[in-house]
């Protein structure tokens, strides 16, 4: 394990994939890798989410090219949703971003969430970890757009982009508890759809004071990610919130945020559905089953 993770440091991207696979399927050894990574690289993390269609891929890849061509290493994460059958992701980076597949400033890897409900890998702190150990400048993160419940990147990503299309107004008032939350900047993609100033004015309202109960400015800005038309605009927008995050009080929620979820996930390892299913029907064949009383035992 040291090493890998001192290959990883060196900036060996076949030797940060292994690690990714060794973490993400919790393979022997993955522990000792990630107690050893110790101060890492402060990587910038951006969050880009958003409901499904908005256009967050394009997104990502006009982005990517604005970062690079100012020359700094980027690193992408893209979370797609899982098969039922074999957990892995239904789309994946070979049919995406294919500018960058042999980038070597550009590191491109698909996660799938694997039943996670809120658009991100189960492992996907202790991933986002070891790419920082590999010194990035920045490491997007793109979500699988699963709607509402996608808010826990809010206590991963230093900046977090909600992404929306003209026709999301229907949904804003289900978003409002939700994506309308975490935003750190909005963007409403697909700008040359009609409707779109509209929807963006009545999306500036909603953020005033009056209505938005956070007293900060939440940028609203347009693109035509196609057309890589706005994307200058965003990045320097992204680059200017990055540089306000560093106050130790922002640490210190993702780091709560990320303790939080990392002693949840290892207080539940030892349940597995399976087990659960088989013990349900054993206890079903007594007689009468009450849920309650079955999860106490555990």
């Amino acid at each position: 394990m040291d090493s890998l993770l001192k290959s990883i440091r060196q900036g060996d991207t076949r030797m940060l994939a292994r690690g990714i696979s060794l973490v993400e399927n919790e393979s022997v050894g993955y522990r000792k890798l990630l107690t050893a990574i110790g101060e890492t690289y402060p990587s910038n993390i951006i969050g880009i989410t958003g409901p499904p269609g908005a256009g967050k891929s394009t997104l990502v890849d006009a982005l990517t090219e604005k970062l690079v061509e100012k020359g700094k290493k980027i690193a992408i994460l893209c979370v797609d949703p899982s098969s039922p059958f074999h957990h892995g992701a239904l789309l994946g980076d070979r049919i995406r971003m294919s500018a960058w597949y042999n980038h070597p400033g550009v590191f491109i890897r698909s996660l799938a969430t694997r039943g996670s409900l809120g658009g991100l890998h189960p492992k996907i702190i202790e991933i986002t970890d070891l790419m920082r150990a590999a010194s990035f400048d920045y490491i997007l993160i793109e979500t699988a757009g699963v709607g509402q419940s996608e808010v826990e990147i809010a206590g991963l990503a230093d900046t977090t982009v909600v992404v929306l299309v003209p026709e999301s107004g229907d949904e804003i008032q289900t978003m409002k508890s939700g994506l309308m939350e975490i935003a750190d900047l909005f963007v409403v993609n697909k700008a040359d759809r009609p409707g779109a100033d509209l929807f963006v004015k009545n999306l500036r309202l909603m953020l005033t004071p009056a209505f938005h109960r956070e007293h900060r400015d939440i940028p609203v800005l347009q693109t035509i990610a196609t057309r890589k038309e706005g994307i200058t605009e965003l990045t320097e927008k992204i680059l200017q919130h990055l540089e306000t995050q560093s106050h130790p009080a922002r640490r210190s929620f993702h780091l709560a945020e990320r303790a939080w979820q990392l002693i949840m996930h290892e207080r539940m390892n030892d349940i597995d559905k399976t087990m659960l299913e088989k013990k349900i029907r054993e206890e079903m064949g007594k007689g009468s089953f009450n849920i309650y009383t079955f999860i106490s035992r555990f």
